[in-house]
């Protein structure tokens, strides 16, 4: 082992070890990551900075504003009208997986679950089926499309890109198509069976009517006319009357421990968990208010111009750490925060002091006028709402004519996919299917650092010959047992990495192994780098290794225990399947 072999190998397991651990987010490893390469003078300065530069960078950027064109422009509003012709959960399960097989591979899936969640919600109330039998499949079967196509997945540009920069021919639209229908083929039908019994149903977490999900904690402030004043919580018998449980009383600066026994009094703040409109009802029979200092802006519930809606905090938000308090007044498209829900826990203290999580779910009172601003912000995703998203007129139409030309023209080999995605996010823009503003706010730009980030440590690994010397003493002891042996192991790695860090990290480690490897046995490198790209590209075991399960953690009020229960058996169904059936596509 060199100097420079172990410099960068140190690098890459510090990498990983903050990755897996999320010390830090996941763009600024990777710009330590590149600095840390730069600094030591095992990449020049080109290398280091080629990844801004790279087609895969600017194909995943693109994408983004594609779909958000899609998105903005009401493309997608028919879906939730089809979803809703549903009979029964089993034939909803069928034209959902059917919807995601047409959109999924040639639209990133993480916008494709941010678009949907809110219709798979709304549809599934509508038939009486629990939103936790439909979004976990959702999830899946997003990824499980994405990984039929070039576009489908930004880790399967980032794959292609760092394939073509170690002298591999790369990949073209649809090179993975034929495993790739086989794989969802047999995940859709395991999801339809056997997975379909294992998801659990968390009706709790399902809309109780249009717009309210769950229970939700806010703070009810005692006005002057108060008819519970010289009463006790307890003796105004709100938990049988109204179903609302008072878990602390706030009076000044103090919390009162026993609040089912204190005589209320006038400014009195009550910290209370129920159904909105039960908690609503109150307000308005006892003479309560949404405390002043948490809602900051007085305004009535029967405004007609003021939308209520949920918004729930979307994975890489920038508000994730952030207190309610921090962020008032009017956070956002002068929202007012009314209350806010989380899975799995009682919130006790002040709703001011309370730090933002994935998954947290807020109770807004928004103008009406707001909300396409709010339906575009990539920091929430907006689950319900008292009135739908209009249709874009004919940017509807003039969106889905640009996504087909974007993936036909690339696909017929007239031009680069950077190339077509760029002028087709270019078109939308102008057409007005999304501002110039929401344009930059579509883009995640942590996927763009991590990716730009991350591709030099490919080359670094490469040029020095860590690559090699992993190869030799990781899959280099199986070589001897065969090239399939070796796929199968090399698979089993990327799959077992993407559960616990980042699907695009765990990528770009193994693609340079990948092709070391190919060219210490003297085979064709690719059946390998196919296995690094399916295996990264498909998280089923946590909710934490694809940011759609995170997605849809919080929503579908999950447990840990039930991504492994549903997730496991498909990521070994997968995992078999490629080992079958990628050296009949790929031979070695």
């Amino acid at each position: 082992m060199t100097l420079e072999i172990a410099v960068v190998l140190f690098i890459a397991l510090v990498a990983i070890a903050l990755f897996a651990t999320e010390k830090l987010p996941m763009d600024t490893v990777a710009l330590l990551v590149l600095t840390s390469l730069a600094i030591t003078g095992l990449i020049n300065t080109n290398q280091a900075l080629s990844g801004f530069s790279n087609p895969a960078t600017i194909t995943v950027a693109s994408m983004f504003v594609l779909a958000a064109g899609l998105q903005n422009s009401g493309a997608l509003s028919g879906i939730g009208n089809l979803l809703g012709r549903a009979k029964s959960p089993f034939q909803f399960l069928l034209i959902l997986f059917g919807v995601l097989a047409l959109i999924a591979p040639f639209v990133n899936n993480t916008a494709v679950v941010a678009v949907f969640m809110p219709i798979v919600i709304a549809a599934t109330a509508g038939i009486g089926m629990s939103a936790s039998k439909a979004l976990i499949p959702l999830s899946y079967v997003s990824q499980m499309a994405g990984v039929c196509t070039l576009v489908g997945t930004s880790t399967n540009l980032l794959v292609n890109g760092m394939a073509r920069d170690l002298g591999h021919p790369g990949f073209s639209m649809f090179e993975f198509t034929s495993l790739g229908v086989i794989c969802m083929a047999a995940g859709c039908l395991y999801l339809l069976t056997l997975g379909r019994w294992l998801l659990p149903d968390t009706r709790g977490a399902e809309l109780v009517d249009h717009y309210e999900l769950g229970k939700y904690i806010t703070e009810l402030r005692v006005m002057p006319d108060s008819s519970l004043i010289g009463t006790s919580v307890g003796e105004a018998k709100l938990s049988e009357e109204y179903g609302v449980y008072v878990l602390e009383l706030l009076r000044g600066s103090e919390k009162v421990w026993s609040p089912k026994s204190q005589t209320l009094q006038e400014g009195d703040v009550l910290l209370a968990r129920g159904d909105w409109s039960k908690l609503d009802e109150l307000r308005k029979e006892a003479g309560l208010e949404v405390n002043a200092e948490f809602k900051l802006k007085q305004r009535s519930f029967e405004e007609v111009e003021m939308v209520l809606a949920e918004v729930m905090i979307a994975p890489r938000s920038r508000v994730i750490g952030s207190t309610l308090g921090m962020l008032d007044p009017g956070w956002h498209h002068n929202t007012t925060s009314l209350g806010i829900h989380r899975r799995g826990q009682i919130l006790r203290d002040e709703l001011r002091n309370v730090r933002l999580q994935v998954g947290d779910i807020l109770l807004v009172l928004i103008p009406e006028s707001e909300m396409p601003a709010l339906r575009a912000d990539r920091n929430v995703i907006v689950l319900s709402e008292r009135q739908p998203p209009k249709s874009g007129g004919w940017r509807a139409p003039f969106a889905l004519i640009t996504m087909a030309l974007v993936i036909g023209i690339s696909a017929i080999g007239w031009a680069p996919i950077a190339v077509t995605a760029l002028a087709g996010a270019v078109a939308m823009t102008l057409a007005g299917c999304l501002d110039a503003e929401d344009m930059y706010d579509a883009i995640d730009w942590r996927i763009i650092i991590l990716m730009a980030g991350l591709l030099p440590l490919g080359v670094a690994m490469s040029e020095t010959g860590a690559a090699q010397f992993l190869v030799e003493n990781t899959l280099g002891l199986v070589s001897a047992m065969g090239p399939l042996v070796v796929l199968a192991v090399l698979y089993l790695m990327a799959l077992l990495l993407t559960e616990f860090m980042s699907n695009a990290a765990a990528a770009v480690l193994l693609t340079p192994i990948s092709v070391s490897t190919a060219e210490l046995m003297g085979v064709d490198a690719t059946p390998f780098l196919i296995a690094v790209t399916f295996a990264a590209s498909t998280s089923f075991a946590t909710p934490v290794g694809y940011q759609t399960n995170t997605m849809v953690y919080g929503a579908g009020g999950y447990r840990f225990s039930d991504f492994v229960k549903v997730g496991l058996p498909l990521n070994l169904i997968f995992w078999v399947l490629g080992v079958i059936f990628i050296p009949v596509f790929w031979p070695f």
